[in-house]
């Protein structure tokens, strides 16, 4: 592949990621999966002020990941693509298998931490 094209594609990825790395951003792109919201109704749903929220959007839609429609005299923000919510998805899923083998992890040290005791006993 092109290192040109290849650099390229590399920055629109990281870009992507940066979008994604605010836990703010994420409960607002979840909460679009249910349907178009205003600014407000975002704000009152993940109790965060309505400045930081538009803030958030529009950090969300220079990458995408929203649009914005005028509605008369307010604006509705709707997910861009809802590949976003399966991608968000299969990452909390490893998420959640990665916390599981930590969890396993501990319990095995404290197995094997709880037989040395017995043993120097």
């Amino acid at each position: 592949m092109n290192k040109d094209l290849e650099a390229e594609i590399n920055d629109l990825h990281a870009n992507i990621c940066a979008g994604l790395a605010d836990p703010k951003r994420i409960m607002i792109l979840y909460h679009l999966a249910e349907g178009p919201q205003t600014v407000n109704d975002l704000a009152a749903a993940i109790h965060t002020p309505q400045p930081s929220v538009s803030r958030h959007l529009k950090v969300l839609r220079e990458r995408g990941m929203v649009r914005a429609t005028r509605q008369a005299q307010s604006v509705e923000y709707r997910l861009g693509d809802v590949r976003l919510i399966q991608a968000l998805d299969l990452l909390l899923a490893v998420l959640r298998d990665n916390l599981a083998h930590r969890a396993d992890l501990i319990e095995q040290l404290s197995v094997t931490s709880e037989e040395q005791e017995e043993t120097a006993l």
